[in-house]
C-alpha cells in the first residue's frame, strides 16, 4: 500500500533547503504504475524481452492518458504543495495532472557495462524548454519525478547537480530581462536555438572532483517503483548512458503556480515558500546566511521584459511519435478482435 499525506518533517524541509530536492518513497503502489505503462512496448515498436529491438537509447514519449495526481499519489502531492507554500498558490492545472508521456532509457548494446561520468553527460539543462525564463518564473515551480520502474546505480536514474542551482540562479539574478531556456541571455546570437547546451556543460565540468558521483555533487535519482522526487525548478539535471540495460520508465510532470514567486514580501503577503527561501539561499551564494543575504539582494527585484512563450522542437516530434503510437496501438486491438473471432468461430465447429 502507498503511503498516505503526512506534513513534511523538520529533517526533510531541512534537507531541501540544503541540497534542493526530496526523495519521498512509497507514494503510489506497482499495480498504479503497471497500469500507467500497459502498452509502453506496443507504442514504442519493442518487444520487452528481445533487446535486438531496443533499437532507441531514450525515448520522449507523447501522451494518451491523464490522470489526477492528488488522487494516484496524494503523499507527492501534498509535499509539493508544501514546497510551494500551500496548494493555493499551486495552479490545478496542469500541476495536478500527470500524463503518460513516458521517458523510457533501455540505454545501448554499446554502452552496456560502461557508464559514463557526470561531467561527460551531453544533457545538463534546466527544465521548462516552453517560456522565457526569470528568476521568478511561474511555469515551472517544482520538477517531478515519478519512478514507474525500479531504478538501479548506473541503471539511467536522472542525473542531478544541486551544487549548480547556485549558478543558475545567479544567471537568472542578473538578468531580469530573461534568458532562453539554454541560459543564454536575449540580447546573445544564439538566444533562440534550441540545442544549445553550452551553458550547462560548463557548469557541469566545474563541478568535477573525485570519489564517485555524490561525492563530485552529483546524485542519481535511483529508487523503487513508486519513490518521487521533487526537485527545486533550478536543478540542473540530465538523462545518463543506462550501463545496465535494465528498462528504466518515469514521467517528469511540471508544477506552475498561480502567480510568480514573490522574493520581496511585505506583512501580510505569506510566508516565504520552501522553494523560495531556497532560491534566495542560492542568489546568495548558499551556506550559512546565504538566504539572509539574498532577500537583501532580491529586495526590489523585478523582471525588466514581458513573460514570453515559447514552442519548442519537441512538440512537433513527439505529434508524430503520437501518431505512429496510435497506428500501433489500432493494430495491435484489431489483431485482438482477430484471433477472438478465430476462436469463437472454432468453438462453434466443435
Amino acid at each position: 500500500m502507498a503511503s498516505p499525506p503526512a506534513p513534511l518533517t523538520p529533517d526533510q524541509k531541512a534537507f531541501f533547503l540544503a541540497h534542493g530536492y526530496l526523495k519521498l518513497t512509497n507514494c503510489f503502489t506497482r499495480a498504479q504504475a503497471a497500469d500507467v505503462i500497459d502498452g509502453v512496448w506496443t507504442r514504442l515498436g519493442m518487444s520487452p524481452t528481445d533487446k535486438r529491438t531496443w533499437t532507441k537509447e531514450r525515448t520522449n514519449m507523447p501522451s494518451h492518458r491523464a490522470f489526477d495526481c492528488a488522487a494516484f499519489a496524494p503523499k507527492a502531492w501534498a509535499a509539493i504543495c508544501e514546497l510551494c507554500g500551500g496548494e493555493d498558490r499551486v495552479s490545478a492545472e496542469p500541476s495536478r495532472t500527470w500524463r503518460d508521456s513516458l521517458i523510457v532509457n533501455l540505454g545501448t548494446a554499446a554502452g552496456e557495462g560502461r557508464p559514463v561520468p557526470p561531467q561527460e553527460l551531453a544533457n545538463w539543462h534546466v527544465d521548462g524548454d516552453f517560456f522565457v525564463h526569470y528568476l521568478d518564473s511561474p511555469e515551472q515551480a517544482l520538477l517531478v519525478i515519478p519512478l514507474f520502474t525500479d531504478v538501479e546505480p548506473e541503471g539511467g536514474g536522472t542525473m542531478l547537480c544541486p551544487p549548480a542551482i547556485n549558478r543558475v540562479a545567479r544567471q537568472l539574478y542578473e538578468h531580469p530581462e530573461g534568458v532562453s531556456p539554454r541560459m543564454v541571455p536575449r540580447a546573445h546570437a544564439d538566444f533562440g536555438r534550441e540545442r544549445n547546451l553550452e551553458w550547462y556543460a560548463a557548469v557541469a565540468r566545474g563541478c568535477g572532483g573525485g570519489g564517485g558521483a555524490e561525492k563530485e555533487g552529483f546524485v542519481e535519482a535511483t529508487g523503487r517503483v513508486g519513490d518521487v522526487y521533487l526537485l527545486h525548478p533550478l536543478m540542473m539535471h540530465s538523462a545518463t548512458h543506462n550501463a545496465r540495460r535494465a528498462v528504466r520508465i518515469i514521467t517528469n510532470p511540471p508544477v506552475s503556480l498561480r502567480e510568480p514567486f514573490c522574493f520581496d514580501r511585505e506583512e501580510g503577503e505569506g510566508e516565504y515558500s520552501l522553494v523560495e527561501r531556497k532560491t534566495m539561499d542560492a542568489v546568495g551564494g548558499g551556506g550559512g546566511g546565504g538566504e539572509g543575504k539574498g532577500r537583501k539582494m532580491l529586495k526590489g527585484w523585478r523582471i525588466t521584459r514581458p513573460r514570453e512563450r515559447l514552442v519548442p522542437e519537441r512538440v512537433r516530434v513527439q505529434e508524430a511519435m503520437k501518431r505512429e503510437e496510435l497506428r500501433r496501438l489500432e493494430e495491435e486491438e484489431r489483431e485482438r478482435e482477430r484471433v477472438a473471432r478465430k476462436g469463437e468461430g472454432h468453438g462453434i465447429l466443435k
